[in-house]
């Protein structure tokens, strides 16, 4: 490429972000298929008609010009059509999502042709579960198959590691205990106890474990098959906060949920809550049942959910509980604190998560994670590919892998 065209193809590159008016009179014409690009990003970025009651967007230029997508269904279905054309699918759902939060097109996610047109993705499954019940029995069967499709794609690409890395930490925290006298491996515990050999009285001097005399072996540890053990192993509870703002952080727990009720070793418990407390256990073969049994938005009450979760609790030393949630308490602070606190002093691990998705850490109540933090629960943003991590570690009362916030 000369000088020349590398020149053209910035000037072309920044006429396609700063739109006609950013780029001024003196920004390069545009033709062909960088016309209808520039026509698709104008129609969400550019002057045009807003929808009524639609917010005023930032716009790609320095004027911030308002949307111009109007409030009809089919212009909106063919204008995502469009940009799924045009550009790579991250771009797609980050302008999708522009759309949706910016200029108040919610509404229009309640039509099948709306739902068909669009490139499913996390924040997508989270603006149809915050319509809820606004949703009519017409559009409701498209928006199982969107999440459907979501749920289908986190599966397949978190499940194999997943249970991977439990079942790697299930094996090493079974071998670490004491198994029962029938799962004992003999030869196992005698070569791992060999330094506990006690020659008998009257054996000849020079005896030993080594020169055929006679003594014995003392099993301080014993060692198990761990591995054909199909008794479940550990309990894992994963409370879940579903208020508006853990939308992406709901669909992940789901998942993961599901994936882990599949393990014949793990009892998993999925307990999610607002100002209620609601229990989707039975639910977990099918994560997309489970994301349409939550009900985003509301309050918060931690207190009632780790309630709720501490009266279901019948083994502490080999439970886990993993709170999701951004801390902002709607119930008794003091009380959320000290239920933590009596898991911990019970033996249970207790593991906070501010956020299960990969947005980043989100706004959250710093005196309650300092709280819980002083507890020895670090509360920290994890995302989905961290969490079998954390999980593994939990089960192996091992420390937590917490990502460096500055990184």
């Amino acid at each position: 490429m000369t000088v020349a065209q590398t020149e053209e193809e910035r000037l072309r590159r920044w006429r396609l972000v700063l739109g006609a008016d950013g780029a001024g009179p003196t920004g390069p014409a545009l033709s062909g298929r960088d016309a209808e690009m520039d026509a698709a990003l104008a129609s969400l970025y550019g002057d045009g008609k807003k929808p009524a009651g639609a917010r005023r967007p930032g716009g790609r230029g320095p004027a911030g010009r308002s949307g111009g997508l109007g409030a009809s269904a089919p212009s909106v279905a063919r204008w995502l059509g469009d940009i799924r054309r045009y550009f790579p699918s991250p771009v797609v759902q980050v302008m999708q999502r522009d759309a949706i939060d910016r200029l108040g097109l919610s509404s229009l996610l309640l039509e099948p042709e709306m739902l068909e047109a669009v490139e499913p993705d996390v924040h997508l499954v989270g603006t149809l579960l915050s319509l809820g019940k606004a949703m009519p029995e017409t559009t409701r069967e498209s928006a199982r198959a969107v999440v459907r499709k979501v749920a289908d794609d986190l599966e397949r690409r978190l499940a194999a590691r997943t249970r991977a890395a439990l079942t790697g930490a299930l094996d090493r925290s079974a071998r670490a205990g004491r198994p029962r006298h029938r799962d004992i491996d003999w030869d196992r515990t005698i070569r791992a106890n060999l330094k506990n050999y006690v020659p008998l009285p009257g054996a000849g001097a020079g005896a030993g474990a080594g020169a055929g005399g006679a003594g014995t072996v003392i099993p301080e540890r014993l060692v198990g098959y761990a591995r054909s053990d199909r008794s479940v192993r550990k309990d894992v509870i994963l409370c879940v906060d579903q208020s508006g703002s853990m939308a992406a952080s709901v669909v992940h727990a789901a998942v993961f949920g599901a994936v882990l009720a599949s393990m014949r070793t793990l009892a998993t418990r999925l307990v999610v809550f607002d100002t209620a407390v609601v229990d989707l256990t039975d639910q977990l073969d099918d994560p997309v049942d489970v994301l349409f049994g939550t009900q985003l938005g509301g309050g918060t009450d931690i207190n009632r959910a780790l309630a709720y979760c501490q009266s279901r609790i019948t083994r502490p030393a080999d439970t886990v509980v993993v709170l999701i949630s951004d801390l902002h308490e709607g119930g008794i602070r003091e009380g959320m604190i000290e239920r933590a606190a009596a898991m911990r002093a019970s033996g249970v691990q207790f593991v906070t998560l501010l956020a299960l998705s990969d947005d980043g850490t989100p706004s959250y109540d710093r005196e309650h994670a300092a709280a819980l933090g002083a507890l020895g629960a670090p509360a920290f943003a994890c995302t989905p590919d961290l969490f079998p991590e954390v999980m593994a570690a939990a089960i192996e009362k091992r420390p937590l892998p917490i990502p460096d916030p500055g990184v």
